[in-house]
């Protein structure tokens, strides 16, 4: 099976591009976006070397699903999605900051608070939690947009003080991620799954937020299964998940955090298949949908001739 790592278009009235970790985003006159979703992985902010096949139209489709969902709660970025893989939008100055939103004890804020932390981003932990357990209520932990390296665990009161978003905006930030974490969850519960944490991203357009990006794809959420969760936290057992955390886990095993000096262990064609059989069943568990392969061969090719099209329909 074929990957797409790498994309290098030239669309009509393009202007700019950013290589993110995943997805490679194109601007294209003053207004516009063309986000492809590739299928590179990434984990602890590192690109792995090898490519996950049909990864990035998993993520490009969910991330349309759940942006045609929630378009009720907050206005968003998205125009069109012209190939499986493409997502084309409005421009928005993005807000420097991700927000974060946790239901439950999991992931890195359990290993923080395993090594003692009881305080994240401002927000105070209880004593005697365990790895899973759910939050009274819903916690937000959000962090710096970095560019590069790692991004960075900040309060509110940080993000307010420093000018990184105003108080106004971000009081509008903060109901927004509630209300999409809230949406987000029941979706997830109708389909048998538990949304355990996830992050959005947020921009201003014409001086109003809008949503930016993904949302609630395994790149940028947790999932666990509702059957047997229960049973797992109370006999302290890792639960049945559907995101990227199994990823994350599998390179921990085997001595690699990002941390320096340490080396991506080798990504055996076996285990990339696995990857993407993972990202396949999330797709389809969390969609209800039959997930239906694009065509691999000419890739770039399928990507430019969609794309173009778009644009050209859109100018208009």
């Amino acid at each position: 099976m074929s990957a797409l790592l790498t994309t290098d278009f030239n669309f009509p009235g393009q202007t700019n591009v950013y290589h993110g970790k995943v997805r490679d985003v194109y601007s294209v006159n003053p207004d516009l976006l063309v986000m492809i979703a590739t299928d590179r992985i990434s984990a602890f902010d590192v690109v792995l070397p090898k490519g996950i096949p049909f990864k990035g139209q998993v993520l490009n489709q969910i991330a349309e699903y759940f942006l045609d969902a929630t378009s009720d709660i907050v206005p968003n970025w998205k125009l069109a999605s012209p190939d499986p893989m493409v997502t084309v939008g409005r421009r928005a100055e993005g807000l420097r900051v991700e927000m974060i939103i946790r239901g439950y004890l999991t992931g890195s804020a359990w290993r923080d608070y395993a090594a003692g932390c009881r305080e994240i981003c401002g927000v105070k932990l209880p004593d005697g939690m365990r790895e899973n357990e759910k939050f009274p209520e819903p916690i937000i932990t959000p962090t710096t947009k970095a560019d590069a390296g790692h991004d960075e665990n900040i309060s509110k009161e940080e993000i307010i003080a420093q000018g990184l978003v105003s108080a106004e905006d971000y009081a509008q930030v903060e109901a927004y991620t509630r209300a999409l974490f809230e949406r987000g969850s029941q979706m997830a519960a109708d389909k048998g799954l538990i949304l355990v944490d996830t992050k959005y991203e947020f921009g201003l357009l014409d001086g109003k937020v809008i949503l930016i990006d993904e949302i609630h794809t395994p790149d940028s959420s947790r999932y666990f299964y509702a059957d047997g969760y229960q049973e797992r936290f109370e006999k302290g057992e890792p639960q049945r998940q559907l995101s990227k955390e199994f990823v994350r886990q599998w390179l921990i095993e085997r001595g690699f955090m990002g941390k320096t000096g340490q080396q991506v262990p080798e990504m055996t064609d076996e285990f990339v298949d696995s990857v993407s059989k993972r990202y396949i069943e999330l797709y389809e568990h969390i969609t209800g949908k039959t997930f239906v392969p694009a065509p691999e061969t000419n890739l770039t090719e399928r990507i430019a001739g969609n794309v173009t099209e778009c644009l050209s329909q859109l100018a208009k």
